[in-house]
């Protein structure tokens, strides 16, 4: 059952993306494939038969009539392929129990794997797909059912083969540098001195068509060597953003685009234009190995490790692009598409299952992460323990997205206390009545779209005002909402305001 959910104090609970109750007197409610199918695309969750939630969202139980009959009618149906697409469960996550006297249903759904979603109801994907907010159930969208059977193929799909591609959508300059990074690394490896071709072949960037047995790029070829015009073409939603937004006069202080066409615009040129700023200007703690300064930290390792992970797991056939935000306190970092394994799973570590393997092995190739799973846990253990502040992680919807939030201190911040980044004592900001060190970056975020509900527009410093936050925290808050296309900003930067774009 959902971890810590007593099924004996419902009034603790409220509806969420993890829980579900149904009134059921009449007997199986149709929605319940919904819910089902919402819950297996999604990360799992509980379903509760005989308990209703009345208008001020109270949970109250009122029992099912028949409950064994009800159960029987539950396994009859969704063993029956035309109703559901697939049946996860197992005996132990359906059964009866008495609450108040009264019978209840539970029926835990867990999350599905990758290669059986989508979970539907019906014969068809594409109209009985479901996912799951904390709103309900909601339908998905053709492009969110095809993003699903992309992520349940067993291979790699950035193994396929461009047979419209040749060469010539290469970038030369990159190739060379990427090889010289890679004899840097590997200087007697037996690959080292192959013609270009072969060398791509070995590494996954060309491949042969099974249609005409000629040599042509890979899709991982394409995005880590390719010009940006020769990428969209496969990709029209690819893009790659990199902000800085470390002074609030200006509307950006430094900006790195794909699609700017002073650069090759693929992802290798990406990551080394990036990560080279990322880890500039924070608050590193001095290291010596010996007599020598060390530069190169456990939190530069944390920062290559987020770039890397937003890279290679994202989907570039999803309709938006992949952006990196830097501000004074906050490191955010947002790729296309939905976490492969659930974020427990992730945590967990030893599990590394990349949506583009191949894209992973040419960066392991040149030192670039290590192919263990242990990316997440990694990056949370050094992020928390060398800056006080956990990193955050959020999936989002329609369109699929995941985010992460590295809270840091910075060398000009004048709360950071004994060359520490991240003291915890140094920050005095409030929310209510809860210190600001106590409250994550999604509370404050969630506390500023609830506000938002009901005052429209709003300014950063109305925002820092009512919720009591740090006038330089919020700006980055807001901007972050921004790049999740959560809000939209209008009007420059003294009289900028804010509004939610959707409900």
């Amino acid at each position: 059952m959902r971890t810590g959910f007593d099924i004996n104090d419902l009034s603790n609970y409220r509806e969420d993306n993890r829980l579900e109750v149904k009134k059921a007197s009449g007997g199986l409610p149709r929605s319940i494939w919904e819910t089902y199918s919402s819950f297996a695309n999604s990360d799992g969750g509980l379903i509760v038969l005989g308990v209703e939630e009345d208008k001020k969202h109270q949970l109250h139980v009122v029992g099912v009539n028949n409950p064994d009959d009800l159960v029987r009618d539950f396994w009859n149906t969704i063993n029956n392929p035309q109703k559901v697409s697939l049946n996860i469960l197992t005996d132990s996550m359906v059964s009866v129990q008495e609450v108040e006297g009264k019978h209840v249903i539970t029926i835990e759904v867990p999350r599905a794997e990758r290669e059986m979603r989508p979970i539907y109801v019906g014969t068809d994907p594409m109209s009985g797909t479901y996912r799951r907010n904390n709103e309900g159930d909601f339908h998905c969208s053709r492009e969110q059912v095809s993003a699903f059977f992309r992520d349940a193929s067993p291979v790699s799909i950035d193994m396929r083969v461009l047979t419209e591609m040749d060469a010539s959508v290469f970038c030369n300059d990159t190739i060379r540098d990427y090889r010289n990074r890679f004899i840097q690394l590997h200087q007697n490896h037996p690959w080292a001195n192959l013609q270009d071709e072969i060398f791509l072949r070995r590494i996954g960037a060309v491949g042969v068509s099974q249609e005409d047995k000629q040599i042509h790029p890979t899709v991982a070829g394409l995005l880590m060597f390719g010009y940006e015009y020769e990428i969209v073409r496969e990709f029209p939603g690819y893009f790659l953003d990199y902000q800085e937004h470390l002074d609030e006069s200006i509307r950006w202080t430094h900006r790195t685009t794909s699609n700017s066409g002073d650069w090759s615009g693929n992802l290798f040129d990406f990551y080394f234009r990036v990560i080279t700023r990322l880890g500039s200007d924070l608050n590193i703690p001095f290291v010596l190995n010996g007599i020598t300064r060390v530069d190169d930290t456990e939190l530069h390792t944390a920062l290559r490790e987020a770039l890397l992970n937003t890279l290679v797991h994202a989907d570039y056939y999803e309709r938006q692009g992949t952006i990196i935000l830097r501000t004074p306190s906050m490191i955010s970092f947002s790729n296309p598409g939905d976490m492969r394994v659930s974020f427990r799973t992730a945590v967990g570590g030893g599990v590394s299952d990349p949506r583009n393997a191949t894209l992973m092995k040419m960066f392991s190739l040149i030192g670039i992460g290590d192919r263990a799973g242990m990316g997440i846990p990694d990056l949370i253990d050094i992020w928390q323990r060398l800056t006080g502040f956990a990193p955050v992680y959020f999936s989002q919807f329609t369109p699929n997205r995941v985010n992460v939030s590295l809270q840091i201190k910075t060398i000009g911040d004048k709360s950071a206390t004994n060359g520490q980044i991240g003291d915890k004592s140094a920050t005095n900001g409030r929310i209510g009545d809860k210190s600001e060190e106590n409250i994550t970056v999604e509370q404050k975020l969630s506390a500023i779209i609830e506000y938002m509900q009901t005052h429209q527009p709003v300014t950063a410093m109305e925002i820092a005002e009512v919720l009591s936050i740090k006038a330089s925290r919020t700006r980055d808050y807001l901007r972050l909402l921004v790049v999740r296309g959560i809000l939209e900003a209008k009007g420059a930067n003294k009289n900028r305001t804010y509004v939610l774009k959707r409900q």
